[in-house]
């Protein structure tokens, strides 16, 4: 595959899927997509993102109650979900995945320091999973990002005593072409960047 064609393929010709086909996602592909896109960067590699990948009719009835309507279908016909969530106690691992600064933990531990530990590990836990759909789409899967659900009804169901809440959850698997919608527009270069 040409470079053009691979950014293409996770780029210019990716959709946000809306449907799906009846076709599973098997345990190696999902180990596939965190093998690539836990190497994408985070600051001071702290890797604050975990994950729960929906599948289980059980599983797929507790997430169901949390959903806006408009993303039941969507959601519940997805081979997979991926829950991604971002955990805020992130530093404890600090220790063993940021090596070069042993006191690194120290920056983020205390109440008074709780709302920068958030901070970081939101804006870290999004980027990676930004990396995720990049990576589900680079070993030919399609994605479909959504933000319509609520927060505390996922946490309760799937992250209860831990320091780890949901940010955004994503469908997985072979999207429906049919059920795409058309293109639309993005801001320009110029709308978006400022050269400085």
């Amino acid at each position: 595959m040409s470079n053009n064609e691979f950014l293409s393929t996770i780029f210019g010709n990716a959709r946000s899927q809306n449907g799906w086909l009846n076709k599973p996602v098997s345990d190696t592909q999902l180990l596939e997509i965190y093998e690539q896109m836990k190497w994408g960067p985070t600051s001071l590699n702290c890797q604050p993102a975990r994950i729960v990948f929906v599948r289980s009719q059980e599983a797929k009835l507790k997430l169901k109650e949390a959903l806006a309507p408009g993303n039941v279908d969507k959601a519940m016909n997805a081979p997979v979900v991926a829950i991604v969530g971002y955990d805020s106690r992130f530093y404890e691992h600090l220790p063993e995945q940021f090596p070069h600064n042993p006191g690194v933990k120290s920056w983020f531990e205390g109440e008074e320091k709780a709302a920068f530990a958030e901070t970081t590990a939101f804006r870290n836990g999004t980027l990676q999973g930004g990396y995720l759909i990049l990576a589900a789409r680079a070993i030919g899967l399609d994605c479909g990002p959504m933000s319509g659900f609520n927060n505390a009804l996922v946490d309760a169901a799937f992250f209860t005593g831990t320091s780890v809440k949901s940010n955004f959850i994503c469908g997985l698997g072979y999207g429906d072409l049919s059920k795409v919608f058309a293109r639309s527009p993005r801001l320009s270069f110029e709308q978006a960047c400022t050269l400085a």
